[in-house]
């Protein structure tokens, strides 16, 4: 049966999600107020059905889905809260396992049926490229909205904060990792010896110093989002008896990046590494 679902909020993410869920059959609402003008022309572009305030969203919609920065997850549930929301409340953020326990705790003493959602891999625009993890006891009521795809859904457990932890440990591996490639170019360069350590992980590996380098450009462009990712994987190992240092060090990493947000064009090397060494640009 047919839902009325709404997305918070239809960002570059946010709006894939969106379009999985209205290939559905359901209707997909999104609060305009307060909103870039790239968000409008997404929504628009996609015929997301467009309401002025978080209130009618709320009064209108018997699931929300909340899809943005994890800094932000908390701040996005306490909106809904204070709007006396009372159907079934999905976040699918980059979140660490007890702060989804947390959220769930506070919306169900108020009524609210919450769902814990981790979505690997980038919008969801083609089938088998995204996932969305979900766990909880409705999680399959979450996962109906996505039925028609292309994202693609799987139910991990029915306790909240299985499938965080999930998405935690998945980002902990492929986003660390680039944190520590751009931490090691850093080094290297103010070392003076960047050109010597590419040119031997070329013998190593032909092509891996390419690849490298194109990887520390590239992951600038979500470096501002990552920072946060990073400090919710550092608070998921502390629990988990996991060292949480090297995750806060990557968060450090990304904030050095963070600048790079909304630039058009992917930075140089140089750039990167100037942001890492908050120094002079180097001919």
């Amino acid at each position: 049966m047919p839902e009325n679902v709404g997305i918070l909020h239809p960002g570059e993410m946010g709006v894939s999600i969106a379009v999985s869920a209205r290939n559905g059959g359901h209707a997909v609402l999104w609060v305009s107020a307060g909103r870039g003008p790239q968000t409008l022309q997404r929504a628009r572009e996609h015929s997301l059905v467009e309401v002025s305030s978080l209130a009618e969203l709320c009064r209108t919609c018997s699931i929300i889905i909340s899809v943005c920065p994890p800094h932000a997850a908390e701040a996005v549930a306490k909106q809904v809260l204070d709007c006396s929301f009372k159907g079934l409340y999905a976040d699918v953020n980059a979140i660490a396992p007890q702060r989804a326990t947390r959220l769930a705790e506070g919306m169900e003493a108020r009524g609210i049926t919450f769902v814990d959602g981790g979505i690997i891999g980038g919008p969801a625009w083609e089938v088998g490229k995204t996932w969305l993890y979900l766990s909880g006891l409705e999680a399959e009521k979450v996962a109906h909205c996505f039925s028609a795809g292309p994202l693609q859904t799987e139910i991990v457990g029915d306790r909240v904060g299985q499938a965080s932890a999930l998405k935690m440990c998945y980002s902990a591996y492929s986003k660390g990792t680039a944190a520590l490639l751009c931490a090691t170019l850093g080094a290297a360069e103010s070392l003076e010896v960047r050109e010597e350590l590419e040119r031997q992980w070329s013998r190593d590996e032909a092509g891996s110093a390419e690849q490298a380098t194109q990887r520390a450009r590239r992951v600038t462009a979500k470096a501002w989002r990552f920072a946060g990712e990073m400090e919710e994987i550092a608070a998921t190992f502390e629990v988990a008896g996991m060292p949480s240092g090297f995750h806060a060090a990557a968060a450090d990493i990304y904030r050095r990046l963070a600048d790079f947000k909304d630039q058009t064009t992917t930075p140089s090397l140089s750039e990167v590494l100037t942001a890492l060494q908050g120094g002079e640009v180097k001919d």
